[in-house]
């Protein structure tokens, strides 16, 4: 989400054993600015498969790309260090192209709290805390030709992607890395606790994904104990 070039905030094909599918788009934002939305996630790309969950979640993960990547051209780097710096720290969420991803979005509320998960870097992990300020609507850069994330198949009357806008909140008080929820995951799993079934390990492409309040506040209390 770097307001440089125009960047998109978008989920492709990741690294290592993180969260797989990095983000990769900028997107305009209230104030003019261009920033990074999270996206695309490998395979999957069927509606029909990726139907909406029916159960309702209140907190959130969002994944972006903090380091440097081009796509035909553009540099699709968003931290949330760039979200920070954009006007009223506020940017769209655009480029996501994966059906449950944007189900996902479009179940959002405002006011709504998400971590900012730094992907597709040497160390991912949460970074931030982000709010929802705008519900879901459409995302117009999949009518856009000259946008990475232009989708010839979507129809202005019947557009299939949204978008959201979020705003920064706060750093974490530390950084929580992916090794390290790891662990709490591994452990949850095999003695039972909040994270057992976190969707960053069992759904680790999705780039936006639901989190219950039980794993959000577990997550959240992290940053004030020692590295696991």
């Amino acid at each position: 989400m770097p307001p440089k070039k125009m960047a998109r905030v978008t989920k492709t094909a990741a690294s290592s054993d993180d969260d797989s599918e990095t983000v990769s788009s900028v997107k305009k934002t209230a104030g003019g600015k261009k920033r990074t939305a999270a996206s695309v996630e490998t395979g999957h790309n069927t509606e029909s498969s990726m139907s909406p969950s029916s159960r309702q979640y209140c907190h959130w993960l969002m994944k972006s790309e903090p380091e440097s990547r081009f796509e035909s051209g553009v540099d699709v780097k968003f931290g949330i260090e760039d979200l920070k710096a954009l006007p009223n720290k506020t940017s769209s969420w655009d480029g996501v192209r994966n059906y449950q991803a944007r189900n996902f979005m479009r179940q959002m509320q405002e006011g709504q709290l998400a971590f900012f998960y730094h992907s597709n870097c040497k160390e991912p992990g949460i970074a931030g805390i982000i709010k929802i300020v705008k519900e879901a609507y459409v995302d117009h850069t999949q009518f856009d030709k000259k946008d990475v994330h232009y989708d010839a198949t979507s129809k202005p009357n019947n557009p299939k992607w949204s978008m959201v806008d979020v705003q920064y909140q706060r750093m974490m008080k530390r950084y929580l890395p992916l090794s390290e929820l790891k662990k709490y995951h591994l452990q949850h799993r095999s003695k039972g606790g909040p994270l057992k079934d976190m969707t960053l390990f069992t759904r680790a492409r999705l780039s936006v994904q639901p989190l219950t309040t039980e794993e959000f506040d577990f997550v959240l209390s992290l940053e004030d104990k020692d590295p696991l």
